[in-house]
């Protein structure tokens, strides 16, 4: 039940639309022709609604939904309450998010330079691209077919955006080659001088910094997130690759296809994420190492070594899962062992 001040209500759909869309399967074939015109929480859904469970904490919300659709593991019908149209998916949280996207797409750029936007003469824009007031775009810069940049963001000389990618207010984006469909939130700074000198007592030299940064297609940056161009070597996002937001990368890091960086990650200079690592939130990685493939790093964790491709940590300086919470239990024996002296 979104509010239609700031989402447009959506078409409603069928049942057996939804399904095909998410991918499910109706547990009653009969209930395909039900309409739905919206989405709404377990708790407060009704029959027009659609909801989703993924959780069991919300089980029983879920028991007693008055949704008139829900999203489902095939395992939950069971507790399913009668009348229910329940779509049957092994991965209800994706289905549920593909449906969402029909109900709520993307906004279209509405193409057109605003009054206020400085363009330079020699910069090219798509025909069908949208620029906010008060953007400015640096000379040779290119924008895409059906790029959006919102109001007072920076696109700097020679910087490309590809196409149907959007770059959020007040972002700054220099050094760069960004592909198409990224999504850049507001405030983000992309090609910045990464934080490199020579160190002495008598001052220090800052080493210019001649690399890019290489942002792939699909990737997400969350807001107020830093990426530093290379130093020499480009810094890279991998293709689909989601960074969410207060995120700092460094200069030459290579984020892998489809990472997820969240919250306050921090990741320092020539260190490489592998394709599909998870770093949870406020994870530190030092420079010079490398996460592999998959790995899973838990939040507020220290790398201060290489992961292995897989490999599950957590701590600081982080080891094995199991490792830690074996050191934890340690610590807690040696504790009452001193409390009973």
């Amino acid at each position: 039940m979104a509010d239609p001040r700031f989402f447009p209500r959506p078409e409603p759909l069928s049942v057996k639309d939804l399904a095909s869309i998410g991918g499910c399967d109706l547990a009653t074939p009969a209930l395909g022709d039900r309409i739905i015109d919206d989405i709404a929480p377990l708790s407060s859904a009704g029959p027009q609604h659609l909801s989703f469970l993924d959780n069991v904490k919300y089980a029983d919300a879920f028991a007693v939904t008055q949704a008139g659709a829900c999203v489902v593991h095939p395992d939950a019908v069971p507790r399913a309450p009668e009348g229910v149209a329940l779509l049957l998916s092994a991965r209800p949280y994706r289905s549920y998010a593909l449906i969402v996207q029909r109900f709520y797409p993307a906004r279209p750029a509405m193409a057109g330079v605003a009054d206020g936007a400085h363009v330079d003469p020699t910069a090219i824009l798509a025909p069908d691209c949208e620029v906010a007031a008060g953007a400015v775009i640096g000379a040779r810069a290119e924008v895409g077919a059906g790029a959006i940049i919102g109001p007072n963001a920076v696109i700097g000389e020679s910087v490309v955006i590809g196409a149907g990618t959007t770059v959020g207010a007040n972002a700054s984006l220099s050094h760069c080659l960004i592909g198409a469909r990224v999504e850049i939130h507001p405030g983000v700074r992309i090609g910045q001088r990464g934080f490199g000198f020579a160190m002495g007592a008598e001052g220090h030299v800052v080493l210019p910094q001649v690399g890019r940064v290489i942002v792939e297609d699909d990737v997400e940056i969350g807001a107020n997130s830093c990426i530093d161009r290379g130093a020499g070597p480009d810094t890279v996002i991998g293709r689909g690759a989601k960074i969410d937001n207060l995120v700092m990368i460094a200069h030459n890091v290579r984020v892998g296809p489809g990472a997820v960086l969240v919250a306050q990650v921090g990741v320092a200079g020539s260190s490489s994420i592998g394709a599909f690592a998870v770093l949870a939130g406020q994870v530190g990685v030092a420079g010079h190492l490398k996460v592999g493939n998959g790995a899973q790093i838990a939040a507020q964790s220290g790398i201060m070594r290489d992961v292995e491709a897989g490999e599950s940590v957590m701590g600081s300086p982080a080891v094995p899962i199991k490792e830690h919470f074996r050191q934890l239990t340690a610590l807690r024996m040696l504790i009452k062992r001193k409390g009973k002296n």
